[in-house]
């Protein structure tokens, strides 16, 4: 049989890249609607499922946010191969992003930089889209932003919103405090900011765990561009403030890795490859600093499954991909469920 998403690929890099990101979820869901997705990606072999933050993942590879910002498509991404999926960055309100173009490819080093500046339908549409899948076996994470007009006071106010709207049908949250796409987001990852913040979402956590008979984890996702004393410090303020797990990491601005390309000098984040090394060497940082005590996802830069291994290795419990999941499709999400199967961490 042809390489389906080879056929596809071949196509959809012939547009620019968000109206391929759009025309491709669309497809998604048209081909798990009408059964073609089954016929060409049939049920994965059985894998041995992992238990992480008290959640059951039927593997250990999940999609990262950004791809299925709306969470329309969970059910075809899941037909794909993936263990969870985390849908967002979702704001209380909804809000259309930056302005285009936003979203650029680099192909020679598998890499892509976006600017997107969380653009989605806001939390109460997200959460009837998730109340709307129907076939995904997997566990389902809500990752939440700020709308871009408020703040960073009044910060916690838009976490909290998202909190409460997500809590009855969410399997995790993730707190997304490290995009660079929203101006002073990264700001929220300050010792005393991000301590302020956890205490306040954990109080209502608690709150919402005792109402819903469930306790939802809640994770913080980080950027790459901490240094060794920032780490240190975040991973204090987790540990005292009971954070349930860690997200390392999100893109990076660093565009070292990629000078000389002629979209180097685009603003926005970089991720893919060039991100493969700083992301693993942060998520040794924080398990190193959390002792066993915080789960980590790792994902950043995971185009093979050596990638993902090393990810593991590093002291992650769990992995998620993005970028190289566009330019290699549904055979990365395999190989490295496959490599991970059993894999002690």
């Amino acid at each position: 049989m042809p390489d389906a998403y080879a056929l596809a690929k071949s196509l959809l890099f012939r547009l620019d890249a968000e109206s391929a990101h759009h025309l491709s979820l669309r497809g998604l869901r048209l081909a798990e609607q009408s059964g073609a997705l089954s016929a060409l990606y049939p049920a994965a072999e059985c894998l041995s499922p992992v238990e992480v933050m008290g959640l059951r993942f039927p593997n250990r590879v999940g999609l990262a946010a950004g791809l299925d910002k709306e969470g329309n498509t969970i059910d075809a991404l899941g037909r794909l191969g993936f263990g969870f999926v985390e849908i967002g960055t979702i704001t209380p309100r909804p809000q259309a992003g930056n302005p285009k173009p936003r979203l650029f490819r680099l192909v020679e080093h598998e890499a892509i930089i976006n600017r997107m500046g969380f653009n989605n339908p806001g939390i109460d549409a997200g959460v009837a889209n998730v109340r709307g899948s129907k076939a995904f076996d997997g566990a389902i994470g809500f990752n939440i932003g700020k709308n871009k007009d408020t703040p960073n006071e009044d910060a916690a106010d838009d976490y909290l919103a998202c909190l409460r709207a997500a809590y009855p049908v969410a399997d995790y949250i993730a707190v997304n405090l490290s995009s660079p796409n929203t101006p002073g987001l990264r700001d929220l990852q300050s010792e005393e900011a991000s301590a302020r913040l956890l205490e306040r979402l954990k109080k209502e956590q608690a709150s919402l765990a005792k109402e819903h008979g469930k306790q939802v984890p809640l994770l913080f996702k980080v950027a790459p561009d901490l240094d060794p004393p920032h780490v240190s410090a975040l991973a204090r303020v987790f540990l005292e403030g009971g954070l349930d797990g860690l997200i390392a990491t999100n893109t990076t601005l660093d565009r070292t890795p990629v000078a000389g390309h002629p979209r180097a000098g685009e603003a926005g984040g970089l991720s893919g490859r060039p991100l493969t090394r700083r992301s693993t060497e942060i998520i040794r940082a924080f398990a190193g600093e959390f002792g066993g005590r915080i789960p980590i996802i790792g994902v950043g830069g995971i185009s093979c499954a050596a990638d993902a291994i090393d990810k593991i290795q590093a002291g992650a419990s769990l992995v998620q991909i993005y970028s190289a999941f566009i330019f290699q499709g549904p055979r990365l999400v395999k190989e490295c469920s496959v490599a991970l199967d059993g894999l002690p961490g």
